[in-house]
């Protein structure tokens, strides 16, 4: 064994005819937001089944009734509004300071829900869905579909080079000139560069219909659905990092059939089937715990349970 190889061994370096991919633009911003996020935010999960049987078959009929594309999606979107009007804090941004120990919850006006969407190459990145707080389900489907058609138009490494000037503004004006210097000269120099500096500053020509940088900055919540990205695969998210500064995320999966016992009317042992929707929540633990979240749990058992309300939405 000779000293290159150990060394290797000891660095878990990558060895002869191994496959090498470095992080583009893309997944750099990215991984940045969530990496910074798992250091600064601790965050409990907690994960309830819903029986939404009922609340399934009314979400059908709608889709019949209503004249408008309606995705499950939508509905659910439509829900979490419901909730964060009777769980406010939720709907927030909280600045801390971890020298001092001292930070403040901003309870934000507007419900901005930040919604994961597919790029190119796998990655995520969230998009706001604004000022939802008093929009109907077809005006917040309507408000999505403008979102996709737009982003067909948008230039996205464009859009992501200015968010990346912003966030780098932001974190130097926080003090952290050095770690940002570090990031800057690291995605134009060596191995690791994802570009050039005349790429970062040079005019682009957008489309005046495409997405906006504040269209990509942080909502006040974030919604996922993983059942979107496999209809065969049944499971829930255990573990949601919050994108800070928001301080609550719900993350829906597949809607699974459950078989149940029930004595029907007759008194008979029978067997029937409910739909449960694995819901979780994930929320920032400074907010003092989890009474922040016990209200919007409450109202969605009770739309569940009463499911006719969503024709009134």
């Amino acid at each position: 064994m000779d000293f290159k190889y150990y060394m290797q061994r000891a660095l878990a370096a990558p060895e002869e005819g191994d496959k090498i991919e470095y992080f583009n633009l893309k997944a750099r911003v990215s991984g940045n937001v969530l990496v910074n996020a798992q250091r600064t935010i601790p965050t409990p999960v907690y994960v309830y089944e819903a029986d939404i049987t009922k609340f399934y078959n009314e979400y059908q009929k709608l889709k019949e009734e209503c004249g408008y594309p309606l995705s499950f999606n939508t509905l659910m979107m439509r829900l979490l509004v419901e909730g964060l009007k009777v769980a406010p804090r939720l709907n927030a941004h909280l600045e801390y300071n971890h020298t001092a120990s001292c930070g403040r919850l901003i309870v934000k006006k507007h419900i901005d829900v930040a919604m994961p969407i597919f790029m190119d190459g796998g990655i995520t990145f969230p998009v706001k869905v604004r000022a939802i707080e008093d929009k109907s389900l077809k005006e917040i489907a309507d408000q999505i579909a403008d979102i996709m058609r737009r982003m067909d138009k948008t230039d996205v490494d464009g859009l992501l080079f200015d968010l990346i000037q912003q966030r780098m503004i932001g974190f130097m004006l926080k003090g952290k000139v050095v770690s940002t210097f570090a990031q800057i000269a690291s995605g134009f120099v060596g191995k690791y560069s994802v570009t050039s500096a005349a790429d970062i500053f040079k005019k682009r020509v957008k489309d005046p219909e495409s997405l906006s940088m504040y269209d990509f900055n942080e909502g006040t919540v974030c919604f996922t659905n993983t059942g979107t990205l496999c209809r065969e695969l049944y499971g829930h998210i255990s573990y949601g990092p919050l994108l800070y500064p928001q301080v609550f995320m719900l993350g829906i999966s597949n809607i699974k059939e459950v078989d149940y016992p029930f004595r029907n009317e007759k008194g008979e042992v029978d067997i029937g089937t409910k739909k449960m929707l694995p819901i979780t929540l994930a929320f920032d633990h400074r907010l003092g715990g989890f009474g922040d979240v016990i209200p919007l749990v409450k109202k969605f058992e009770e739309v569940f349970a009463n499911p006719e309300v969503i024709h009134e939405w």
